[in-house]
């Protein structure tokens, strides 16, 4: 059997034709009512004004509320450090960089209707502040006694700074290990 042979292609000469110039375009030039930027958006403060502003008074309110009428019954040390423990849980799963702030605190009943808040330092005091009125407000109705003053004091005791040094830490480790001791003994470690 014979396969047949390709015939040879033909190949047709290409003529160059002359490179095309683009057509004009017509514009179309369409007028708007609206201006086709975004506006800008006025911030509200004005430099002229803030500038010429006048002082105004600032004008304090102070509430005055009558605990004459509102129930005055006794409460225990127990029931304001049940109160304060219950508080700290509950701040300890909501918030815990203020419960950081404000474990430290120390609260007292130093009088019959006198409670003495022990502060570690003047930021905790801050971040106390922001629970203060929720936990005094709670304390109050709980325990019947709207008569509750809160005195503040900063407890210097509480911010003890303790420098730990090489050998404290060694002693605390002879204290578990007393071997340890025997081996000083014999090394002379120098842990200063």
């Amino acid at each position: 059997m014979k396969i047949p042979e390709k015939a040879p292609e033909k190949k047709e000469p290409v003529a160059e034709k002359p490179a095309q110039q683009p057509e004009p375009v017509q514009e179309n030039t369409v007028k708007t009512t609206k201006p086709l930027s975004r506006q800008g958006v006025s911030s509200g403060f004005s430099i002229n004004s803030f500038l010429n502003k006048e002082e105004k008074e600032v004008k304090e309110e102070t509430v005055v509320v009558r605990t004459e009428n509102l129930p005055q019954n006794h409460f225990t040390e127990t029931d304001l450090q049940m109160e304060w423990n219950l508080m700290l849980k509950q701040l300890q799963k909501r918030n815990s960089f203020i419960f950081n702030a404000v474990k430290a605190f120390k609260l007292i009943k130093s009088g019959e209707h006198t409670i003495k808040v022990l502060y570690p330092s003047d930021s905790a005091k801050v971040e106390f502040d922001k629970i203060a009125g929720e936990f005094f407000n709670h304390f109050k109705t709980k325990v019947h006694n709207h008569a509750i003053e809160v005195d503040y004091q900063r407890d210097f005791d509480s911010l003890k700074i303790e420098v730990v040094t090489k050998r404290k830490i060694f002693e605390k480790f002879i204290e578990k290990n007393p071997l340890l001791k025997d081996l000083d003994d014999l090394m002379k470690f120098d842990l200063t």
